[in-house]
């Protein structure tokens, strides 16, 4: 582990879509954000943390799966975990929305602090669709290839893996999602926690309790989710 370079992806990770990074698809998302940097744009997260969410929570570790669309695009904001912000940043709405429902469905009080590296230390992958953005300019960087990279990622989760939770917030994630073998798997969907519909069945949707109710049944350490 200590080896390993700035934005280079976890060795279990690295079995199990290694190869996508040789694929055509790759290599020219590679040229354009080269593009992108050499026009002088700035972009989210930066390179050694690109590979966050993989390198928090190795293959064989993961448990759940939250998927996030985009990172933000905001400074200082993105480092790689969906919905998360580094420690000492405001929390943005969604993930406001998010600390409001755990709050309300485990009945425990959560702190300011939207860094979410915990909970990928115990095994949620917090996978954004597309790993970098501009400055500025949401989904600048869908379309270019990251999405094949990630649906990648999920599809090996769901055919080497077994007994996962995989919560599919908003229309989004839930067509990136809809290939999941909800047999092998514990599938949640729900509206999505940005404040334009948290209030159409986010809140109240009592996922977290969910999850741990599920992985304590297969035998699994329950998420301790308090921040």
């Amino acid at each position: 582990m200590s080896q390993e370079k700035p934005g280079q992806i976890h060795p279990s990770w690295q079995a199990v879509i290694g190869d996508e990074f040789n694929k055509p698809y790759m290599q020219a998302l590679r040229a354009f954000l080269r593009q992108e940097k050499a026009a002088g744009k700035s972009i989210y997260p930066s390179g050694s943390l690109i590979f966050n969410a993989f390198n928090h929570t190795p293959f064989e570790q993961v448990k759940v799966v939250i998927i996030g669309q985009d990172p933000y695009h905001s400074p200082d904001q993105a480092h790689g975990l969906s919905f998360s912000v580094p420690h000492g940043i405001a929390l943005p709405p969604s993930l406001q929305n998010i600390f409001k429902e755990i709050a309300a469905d485990l009945n425990i009080q959560m702190s300011g602090n939207g860094d979410l590296t915990p909970w990928a230390t115990q095994g949620v992958l917090l996978l954004n669709a597309t790993l970098t953005v501009a400055q500025a300019n949401a989904g600048s960087h869908q379309g270019r290839g990251w999405e094949t990279f990630t649906d990648a990622a999920i599809a090996a989760l769901n055919a080497h893996r077994e007994g996962l939770v995989f919560v599919l917030w908003g229309s989004y994630a839930q067509k990136k999602g809809a290939f999941i073998d909800a047999n092998k798997h514990l599938v949640l969907k729900s509206p999505h926690p940005s404040p334009l519909s948290a209030h159409r069945g986010f809140f109240g949707n009592h996922q977290f309790s969910k999850i741990n109710q599920y992985l304590a049944q297969h035998g699994q350490t329950p998420i301790d989710w308090l921040l």
